[in-house]
């Protein structure tokens, strides 16, 4: 909804411009005015304009230079709607270009309303939820300009995940781009993208109404028709689909529903993106499609047979909860050399014996995007269950993948990807088995000596670590 402007009308062109009980720079502040900010103009006087500040239900004095004057007619339409299209590429200028949209479409007429202004304002609302998230301190520097754009029936929705402010715009504008007949193929796209985020999404949800929300989300990147799209957005568009199916796998998965069709949808979107032609500013986009469907990479799929004679059964255990078991096939009737239970996805399809060691390792998905490795192996006579997790520190999305055992080392190799506190990062590990502490580490399996001899085969050719 974009609040009316009527009276004459001045745009706050100035961040911190100054309210003053008199037209002179001596005389008492007021209070602050802020890009964006709309004033009724009642006169003018020694270079500063009288004005009325309706939000704040006080008047006072502007100086002339800090604002600028809006006429709301047919005529000064194109006008605006110049001013309108500048701002919207010019960071840093959100609230401002908000209020130009918002005197536009006052302006316009009804019969000449298309889809860009709305585009333009929700895109610079989502830019402004942008900026204002991270710490509460951050979010305190954005404050006046959350306040301004609120005027105009902008609305923002916030979340705390991991000790960090997460603000969001609602998106009621995408909604009605996606709606209004006419709408460019860009447009849309912009829509889709806007209202498919998936750090927007209440991190307090849960199970039920989450699949409901991916599968809306899926639904709505679905109804934007490729053909027309610029190749950025395409692969924008195919990187936001693939981190929603990769969801919607993990959703399915949980609700023992069949997932294997959303996996492989996650990953042949995946393989849809052109990664060069996201540029920096949108490769991360790219990046994390590729963590969350890394994360998935074994849902739906079917487990080969354990050729023994260690072998790993999953049984449920609690409600919730899916219960691993060691046994040793030498020995049918003897109890479990060890048990684990997990709320988590077991990947049974992930199992890999390590004979030499003798070890066992198995893939399981606690989280939507969070894949661990557990490690079953024989430590001083005794087994254990260790865990290789793709990250710490509260990291909030990765994956880590067994890569193959060299025999002569007794070492374990492993590749993680995770997403920590904005920052992607990518390494190629080698892990003692004995109690799997690092021994070498390099940003490429090149510069690894023995994942150049050892490295397992459906690894290189099934992972996305090398992506």
């Amino acid at each position: 909804m974009i609040l009316a402007l009527t009276a004459t009308l001045a745009i706050v062109v100035q961040d911190h411009a100054a309210l003053r009980a008199a037209p002179r720079s001596s005389a008492t502040e007021l209070t602050r005015l802020w890009q964006g900010d709309v004033l009724e103009v009642r006169g003018e006087h020694a270079g500063y304009l009288k004005v009325y500040d309706h939000r704040r239900e006080r008047g006072g004095y502007l100086r002339g230079d800090a604002a600028r004057p809006v006429e709301l007619s047919e005529a000064a339409a194109p006008e605006l709607l110049a001013v309108l299209r500048f701002l919207r590429e010019s960071p840093g200028s959100e609230a401002l270009g908000i209020s130009y949209g918002a005197a536009y479409l006052k302006a316009v007429p009804p019969r000449a309303i298309t889809a860009e202004p709305f585009d333009a304002i929700a895109q610079m609302a989502e830019r402004l939820a942008d900026q204002a998230s991270g710490s509460n301190d951050h979010l305190a520097d954005f404050a006046p300009h959350l306040e301004v754009v609120e005027q105009f029936g902008v609305r923002m929705r916030n979340f705390e995940h991991n000790g960090r402010m997460r603000v969001c715009y609602d998106g009621e504008l995408f909604h009605r781009v996606l709606t209004f007949p006419g709408a460019h193929p860009e447009e849309r796209a912009h829509a889709a993208l806007g209202l498919t985020r998936p750090d927007c999404i209440d991190p307090e949800l849960g199970p039920v109404p989450r699949i409901s929300v991916d599968t809306e989300r899926s639904q709505l990147l679905d109804q934007v028709n490729d053909s027309g799209l610029n190749a950025m957005t395409r692969s924008r568009l195919h990187a936001r689909r693939a981190g929603v199916w990769a969801s919607l796998a993990f959703d399915q998965d949980r609700r023992r529903e069949p997932a294997g069709a959303a996996a492989e949808r996650s990953l042949a979107e995946l393989l849809a993106v052109h990664a060069d032609d996201l540029g920096d500013d949108r490769r991360l986009e790219y990046v994390d499609a590729v963590l969350r469907v890394g994360a998935i990479r074994w849902a739906g799929a079917l487990p080969a047979p354990q050729p023994g004679p260690l072998t790993l059964s999953a049984a449920p255990g609690d409600p919730g909860q899916t219960c691993v078991a060691l046994e040793d096939a030498r020995r049918p009737h003897a109890a479990a050399i060890i048990r684990r239970c997990t709320y988590g996805m077991v990947r049974m399809a992930s199992i890999q014996a390590i004979p030499q060691g003798p070890a066992v390792v198995l893939a399981v998905q606690p989280l939507e995007s969070w894949r661990e490795l557990w490690v079953f192996h024989e430590r001083a006579g005794s087994w254990t269950i260790d865990v290789v997790s793709p990250g710490l520190d509260n990291p909030e999305e990765g994956y880590v993948d067994f890569a193959g055992y060299a025999p002569g080392t007794r070492r374990l190799l492993i590749a993680r990807e995770v997403k920590d506190h904005g920052r992607f990062r990518r390494s190629f590990e080698e892990l003692r088995l004995d109690d799997l502490a690092l021994v070498r580490q390099a940003s490429s399996p090149d510069l690894l000596r023995d994942f150049g001899r050892w490295q397992d085969i459906a690894w290189r050719r099934d992972t996305l670590a090398l992506h």
